[in-house]
């Protein structure tokens, strides 16, 4: 799996957000560092170089993707042209696991990662395993017939809105890209020009 590992929640407490989609994520109830000290903690000065770290670290860990991943989307999407910082979310956005997420197949980026590697989704009336593959707009994401989960079925009742950039049909359980995301239809909390400026030194 690419989740990293260690505490799950630690850096989101660490960040005070919920990095991990979950809404019982403890940030929500405890915005403060982990530890002992955590809640009498005193904000110090951080280097530049420790805030582009930390915005990197936090991508990583939203989007579930190792450190040889990342550096290989960052550099995809560095030829790509155009904005690197922008790029790269899209790029992550486009993901398969994060598009079941996004569809509300899923509650979390995990249990997305999870239904694709055991075959669950489909694409295009294809079965799909891995997580990584790039989704293309047009291109029709769904739940197969014979592993509508209760899981799956739990997700889809929350109801959850779907980002403008897609389309579900909840009663038959699939979804489509319509189009590549903008920058601020991307609702995660990181400032990607730091990113960009760490993987420039």
């Amino acid at each position: 799996m690419a989740n990293p590992r260690g505490p799950k929640h630690r850096l989101c407490r660490r960040v005070g957000t919920p990095l991990c989609g979950s809404p019982r994520c403890p940030a929500l109830r405890r915005p403060y560092p982990p530890g002992q000290h955590g809640r009498g903690h005193r904000a110090r000065r951080e280097s530049q170089y420790a805030l582009q770290l930390r915005e990197k670290q936090k991508l990583r860990f939203i989007y579930g993707v190792r450190e040889r991943q990342f550096r290989r989307v960052f550099r995809q999407a560095l030829r790509a042209g155009g904005r690197t910082g922008e790029r790269l979310l899209q790029l992550l956005e486009c993901r398969l696991d994060n598009v079941v997420y996004r569809l509300g197949f899923a509650r979390t980026r995990p249990q997305a990662r999870q239904l694709v590697v055991h075959g669950h989704i489909e694409v295009n009336g294809r079965k799909a395993t891995i997580p990584s593959m790039t989704v293309a707009p047009g291109d029709v994401v769904a739940v197969r017939e014979a592993s509508r989960l209760a899981v799956v079925q739990a997700a889809l009742a929350e109801g959850r809105e779907p980002v403008p950039y897609m389309e579900v049909d909840r009663e038959r359980a699939r979804g489509r890209l319509l189009r590549v995301p903008r920058r601020e239809e991307i609702p995660e909390p990181v400032d990607e020009h730091m990113v960009v400026e760490l993987y420039s030194r």
